[in-house]
């Protein structure tokens, strides 16, 4: 393993990584596990790639786990990376499809990783707040880890959701109010219960899972058949549009874009990144448009898509921050158009994606209408699960 220390995201304050912790002691922002790349990168080689299995646990070299230590995997990672041909256009596009993962969303990443962690520093008692996908993840992970899972969730969470935790042996508990309610309810109640927050980057490690998106997806790119790169894995795509609730994966990747330049396996260029919310609940458009660092809490937030019901991010700025150096942007799309691309995707395309992968379709024709995307470009679009998971609001929507 080649974990140096965590590193608060906003101070930069070190932290031993070797207890449990949430987020930095001085100023409560999100910490970041710092990685040797040097060391790791003797073994780490995209030869070495070449031999190993398909899952996220493929890049061991940069992930937090001791070599001695087992993760708590479910064959998480290696999800496929497909032409979207017929959807397109006049744009060179692809899609992410996550909800080949285990419990069916990208999730899984980061769940794999922050319950091996914590598995590995003492936890017995894991406790989330969740709209959805993170809370089957946590549940599933944690029964394979064989540890306790508490769930809080808001009570117009998707059915199949709350069935899926349920099932997976975790305790759940519906709260009248949103995913920032849920959130609460832990923070007041973990001291006594002996719980560990397993929630939104307020835990160094899930960002770590979500980070191999970036890693797959550079990895990957070199096969797609309409390369015309010499050096492949010095280029990634031109824009990225990515779902954003709490961004940890957008995070993620970020991270693992800059780790894979110390590396020397991409260049300095990055994709211009689009954050994807709803209208209905869209603090990170707001905050970027009005020029601001960070976004303030949304009060009444609604959408059909759970996981961009997220009033306030905690690593809003971090977001915001992305969005502005990669010069890429925010940008909202209303319920009514997530259901008619997520169809319009699975008539044209095959796949029966959620509503917050169909929010990105939808955004991408707004971008290019906006002139931000503009013809011929590589673009990128995350499909973040399954929409079998999203039976009510599909039914709901008769468009």
């Amino acid at each position: 393993m080649f974990l140096k220390h965590l590193e608060c995201s906003a101070c930069g304050l070190h932290h031993e990584w070797s207890r449990l912790q949430n987020v930095c002691l001085s100023c409560q922002k999100p910490l970041f596990a710092i990685v040797d790349l040097a060391a790791a990168s003797r073994t780490l080689t995209r030869e070495a790639l070449a031999t190993r299995k398909k899952s996220l646990w493929r890049y061991r070299e940069v992930l937090p786990l001791p070599d001695n230590v087992e993760p708590v995997s479910l064959g998480e990672g290696g999800t496929p990376l497909l032409p979207a041909e017929k959807f397109a256009n006049d744009v060179d596009l692809w899609i992410k499809d996550e909800s080949l993962n285990p419990t069916q969303s990208f999730k899984a990443r980061g769940m794999s990783v922050a319950v091996s962690m914590a598995k590995h520093l003492g936890a017995t008692k894991l406790a989330a707040p969740s709209a959805g996908n993170a809370g089957g993840a946590l549940a599933a992970y944690a029964a394979r880890a064989g540890l306790e899972a508490h769930i809080f969730m808001p009570r117009e969470t998707p059915r199949a959701n709350i069935i899926e935790c349920r099932e997976l042996g975790a305790q759940v508990t519906l709260i009248d109010g949103l995913i920032t309610d849920c959130g609460a309810e832990i923070a007041r109640r973990k001291a006594k219960e002996g719980w560990f927050d397993m929630s939104t980057l307020k835990e160094p490690y899930r960002v770590e899972g979500k980070k191999t998106l970036g890693y797959e997806l550079a990895e990957q790119w070199q096969h797609r058949k309409s390369s015309r790169a010499r050096d492949l894995w010095s280029e990634l795509p031109d824009v990225i549009l990515y779902p954003t609730g709490g961004g940890t994966g957008l995070i993620g990747m970020w991270k693992a874009f800059g780790e894979m330049e110390a590396l020397g396996w991409i260049g300095r260029k990055r994709p211009r990144m689009f954050a994807v919310q709803a209208t209905g609940c869209a603090p990170i458009v707001r905050a970027f448009e009005a020029g601001e660092k960070t976004g303030a809490e949304l009060p009444n937030a609604h959408t059909i898509a759970s996981g961009l019901r997220v009033p306030k991010a905690i690593g809003d700025f971090l977001i915001l921050n992305i969005l502005r150096q990669s010069n890429g942007g925010a940008i909202a799309v209303d319920d009514e158009e997530m259901i008619r691309s997520a169809r319009d995707v699975g008539s044209k395309e095959g796949l029966f994606v959620c509503p917050e992968g169909a929010a990105c379709f939808a955004a991408l024709k707004l971008l290019q209408r906006a002139g931000k995307i503009a013809s011929g470009e590589r673009v990128l679009i995350f499909n973040t699960g399954s929409g079998i998971k999203y039976l009510e609001c599909y039914e709901d929507y008769r468009i």
